[in-house]
């Protein structure tokens, strides 16, 4: 059984604390723990604006907190984001995640991160046998 406390690791674990331009995530599982996903809460500061395309990665993401909206660019089509609404990138969707306030976020990958990745130009990560290598 595997039980973490988030505080202690924002406290005490800061390689499982991972921050990029406008955006802080706290990575509660991680590929190392050997479950298959990887489960953190991720943080958006309010007014930003963030372009992704996981290639290499599946994730689903529900809003604990705040508000803002999911734009899928294939589309043009833009969701809003409030607590309780989860969406699920089923196709590698390249999207702009917009924060109106912060956005406190459940999010899980599928494979697991390992906690090493950022952010690439293009908004993916690298697949995970890009990371090990």
């Amino acid at each position: 059984m595997i039980v973490r406390d988030f505080n202690e690791i924002v406290q005490n674990d800061r390689d499982r604390v991972v921050s990029d331009a406008h955006w802080t995530s706290v990575r509660l599982l991680l590929a190392e723990d050997g479950m298959g996903f990887s489960f953190h809460i991720t943080f958006l500061e309010a007014g930003s604006e963030h372009t992704f395309e996981y290639k290499n990665h599946f994730e689903s993401v529900y809003c604990v907190q705040g508000a803002g909206s999911i734009t899928d660019l294939a589309t043009g089509e833009t969701h809003h984001i409030k607590p309780g609404v989860m969406y699920a990138l089923n196709e590698h969707d390249r999207h702009v995640l917009r924060a109106d306030e912060e956005l406190v976020m459940a999010c899980v990958f599928n494979p697991p991160v390992t906690g090493d990745e950022v952010h690439r130009e293009d908004g993916s990560y690298a697949a995970p046998e890009e990371v090990d290598a």
